[in-house]
């Protein structure tokens, strides 16, 4: 072994060591955060960076522009906080109805969006989510403007009860857990490479053999499921589902979650949702529009961070000296 082929095996090891360092701390600060900050405002950045994290992996991973997960992240909203209150589900069960629900709206929505690219795949996303937002204004079930009020947080397994705002945490802080790794999973699988390279040159991928319209609505699909985690577990955490959370501004603050963090990475949609989450809750009481504010950090970090807060740091000097990639 040569001394250079000694070095970079080296500093490659060092580099994995230290990532794995950095996640052990984030997983630590994560355990400790309902003990230092207010509960409810983490378990809203954690079901947001799990909508924010899921809308990535059509965007950043695919290369399709959505403006409609409002849909799945407010459609599942409503599913899991109706079944909780009308039918009594546990919690488990009422986001795993809602994620059912997100998957269903997915593969119909899916099916039409796929026929189409770029700007038109985004609006035909768009008019398809406002097809379904009047729907919930003119239901009966979702209660109209009023939407689902008091959802009961239940207990888990019939056994832990949720109404401890502790147990709550856990239990989003796991659920998040889980949904972030099944997008790595998912990412980091044959099926992820084959995204990747659609999103690369589609008309290669179509010419070495693979039915691309199929890969491309499994991702929708399973985008369309975990925003439905998202959606199940905020309805849960807030106790009430309403039509703000399938508004068209919803869909539009998960794209500006993802790209002020960084598309084409996994931890780009947590830092992005965290950022805009924490700019709400401190902007809340103040007498200047918040809207304003997120809109000028956006416009600084498109002008400033092309990539994203991540995805700079991912192409700095310090960033591939760690290991880390944009598709990672």
């Amino acid at each position: 072994m040569t001394d250079a082929t000694h070095t970079t095996s080296s500093t490659f090891t060092g580099a994995r060591h230290l990532r794995t360092v950095m996640l052990i701390a984030i997983l630590i600060f994560l355990i400790a955060a309902p003990f230092l900050f207010y509960p409810i405002f983490v378990m809203k950045i954690l079901c947001f960076a799990l909508f924010a994290a899921a809308f990535n992996l059509l965007l950043g991973y695919t290369g399709f522009l959505s403006f409609g997960h409002a849909a799945f992240f407010g459609g599942a909203a409503y599913f899991t906080a109706h079944a909780m209150k009308e039918w009594g589900t546990t919690p488990e069960v009422g986001i795993l109805i809602g994620v059912a629900g997100a998957a269903a709206l997915g593969l119909v929505i899916g099916l039409i969006a796929i026929r189409r690219q770029g700007i038109y795949f985004a609006m035909i996303t768009l008019a398809l989510s406002q097809m379904f937002f009047f729907y919930c204004v003119q239901s009966a079930w979702t209660h109209g403007e009023d939407g689902i009020q008091s959802v009961p947080r239940g207990h888990l397994f019939g056994l832990i009860d949720l109404n401890v705002t502790t147990n709550m945490y856990f239990f989003v802080l796991a659920v998040f857990l889980i949904g972030i790794g099944i997008i790595w999973r998912f990412v980091n699988s044959p099926f992820g490479m084959i995204l990747k390279s659609i999103r690369e040159n589609e008309q290669r991928t179509v010419s070495l053999g693979y039915a691309v319209d199929r890969y491309k609505l499994g991702a929708f699909v399973m985008s369309a499921a975990l925003a439905g985690l998202a959606g199940g577990l905020k309805a849960i955490v807030f106790e009430f589902a309403t039509l703000t959370d399938v508004a068209w501004q919803m869909s539009g603050e998960v794209i500006l979650m993802t790209l002020l963090g960084g598309i084409g990475t996994m931890i780009g949609p947590v830092v992005g949702a965290s950022l805009v989450v924490t700019l709400q809750n401190e902007l809340a009481t103040s007498d200047f529009p918040v809207t304003i504010v997120t809109g000028l950090v956006f416009m600084a970090c498109v002008l400033l961070f092309r990539r994203g807060l991540v995805g700079e740091f991912y192409a700095s000097r310090l960033g591939r000296r760690l290991g880390f990639r944009p598709e990672q």
